[in-house]
């Protein structure tokens, strides 16, 4: 968790030595989040916020934070039905697109952030890994539209809880250096 607010801390700072098509901006998404391989819980909601920061032309570093609601789900033990509440899970970290293109831009991103899974009788914080591919355009200066799809793995020790994400956002660039 100090690592990831580290490196956000670092990547404020170096935005504002950036002279060169650097920008802050802020935006919100929504979209699936979809468990891989998880018998215990079924796809939900997610949404949140991401603080995209262009440090140079191709390097955006994307601090976020997540919220997500994910299904309950029925399990048959021995001829027997469990129904398993869902995880409300919250998440926060940062990722590094490398971006290229103008108006429409498609772009690799990965990142790193802190997951925090909650249902009764269970509390989890797990270390998160993300890999994915980004679809933005612009339809006017300042607004993106984003369209991700994302791979996250989150790691508590040798075992993990692996989940497909596919969300929509909106982002407004609030500062731009020129």
């Amino acid at each position: 968790m100090k690592r990831v607010i580290l490196a956000a801390s670092l990547a404020v700072a170096l935005a504002g030595t950036s002279a060169q098509a650097g920008s802050i901006g802020v935006g919100a998404f929504g979209g699936l989040s979809i468990p891989i391989v998880q018998s215990d819980v079924k796809q939900g909601s997610m949404f949140g916020l991401r603080v995209p920061i262009k440090l140079v032309p191709m390097i955006t570093v994307e601090p976020y934070y997540a919220s997500s609601k994910l299904g309950d789900a029925e399990e048959v033990i021995l001829g027997t039905t469990y129904s398993r509440q869902g995880f409300d899970g919250t998440a926060f970290g940062a990722n590094v697109l490398l971006t290229m293109g103008g108006p429409v831009q498609f772009y690799p991103f990965a990142g790193i952030g802190q997951t925090k899974l909650e249902r009764t009788g269970s509390d989890l914080s797990l270390t998160t890994y993300n890999l994915g591919m980004g679809l933005g355009i612009s339809p006017a200066p300042k607004i993106s539209v984003h369209i991700r799809g994302e791979l996250a793995a989150a790691m508590d020790g040798e075992t993990s809880r692996k989940f497909a994400n596919a969300t929509v956002g909106l982002s407004y660039a609030l500062f731009s250096a020129p």
